[in-house]
């Protein structure tokens, strides 16, 4: 008989072990040994006592693991991993995570439910709708070989320690969308000693900025003052971004599917769009 309660007593090594299996076969090769899953949590915000672990007796066969923070002005929890090992699957074992997670979370005060789910992923995508979530927003992603950019920078481009609240408020102003969850600002700065931080400044103001996940090769944000694109400014930053991580690939994720300019930008890079997500709400 399968037991659903939280994971705040759950060991993490165990959590990843389950994680691992959940996610052997899923549709994006998942590189996630134990301490990138940490440096995951810790960035999206994740709260144990808000997630829900699927038990066949001391074993964890699936779980669902969630983040609290306010979020567009509500206070939000974020699905931040969903599984459930193979030999579990088809017994409803999703279906009734979520049944217990909703009611979880809504006694803890939160108001809205967000998840992305890879578009292709026809059975999950139905799921979720049939649990009440609704599709926000198209997001693509996108990949890169770091040994395919050849480019070099154009303008100096510095690098500072950390973003302060108002640097941000300047920052902002360069975005045509606004960032998910696990590259939003709250994300950022939830783990800020793992990214690095590069801008390019034109008379004292700065006017382009990059971030890069120096393991994982992650760029949460980069984005150029709209006054002064088409000059090099975001290829300066790139170019600098690349020599700041250890990783091989380059991933931008969720680019709003609207953001035409983020898109061309990308592929001019040299990218290449290898996966669709939906950006998912529920109203609790």
């Amino acid at each position: 008989m399968i037991n659903y309660n939280t994971v705040e007593n759950i060991a993490i090594e165990k959590i990843h072990s389950t994680f691992i299996d959940a996610f052997s076969d899923y549709q994006v090769k998942m590189d996630l040994p134990l301490l990138k899953l940490q440096q995951m949590l810790k960035r999206r915000g994740y709260v144990a006592a808000a997630s829900i672990g699927a038990f066949n007796d001391d074993v964890l066969v699936g779980f669902l693991l969630n983040a609290i923070r306010p979020w567009n002005g509500k206070l939000s929890a974020y699905d931040t991993g969903t599984g459930v090992i193979n030999s579990y699957r088809n017994n409803g074992i999703t279906s009734n995570m979520f049944l217990s997670a909703k009611e979880l979370i809504k006694e803890m005060g939160v108001e809205q439910y967000v998840l992305e789910v890879i578009q292709s992923n026809t059975p999950a995508v139905s799921l979720y709708k049939k649990q009440g979530f609704e599709i926000l927003r198209d997001f693509e992603c996108f990949i890169l070989d770091k040994n395919r950019f050849k480019a070099m920078p154009k303008y100096k481009v510095q690098n500072i320690k950390i973003i302060t609240e108002s640097i941000w408020l300047e920052l902002i102003k360069f975005w045509d969308f606004m960032p998910s969850w696990q590259n939003s600002i709250d994300s950022i700065n939830a783990a800020a000693d793992t990214f690095k931080y590069s801008i390019v400044s034109i008379e004292g103001k700065i006017v382009g900025y990059g971030i890069i996940d120096i393991i994982t090769g992650d760029i949460p944000q980069i984005a150029v003052d709209k006054n002064h694109r088409g000059n090099g400014i975001g290829k300066s930053i790139f170019a600098d971004l690349l020599k700041s991580t250890e990783a091989d690939s380059i991933k931008v994720l969720n680019v709003d599917s609207k953001s035409t300019a983020m898109k061309n930008f990308l592929l001019k890079l040299g990218f290449d769009q290898n996966v669709k997500q939906y950006e998912m709400s529920l109203k609790l």
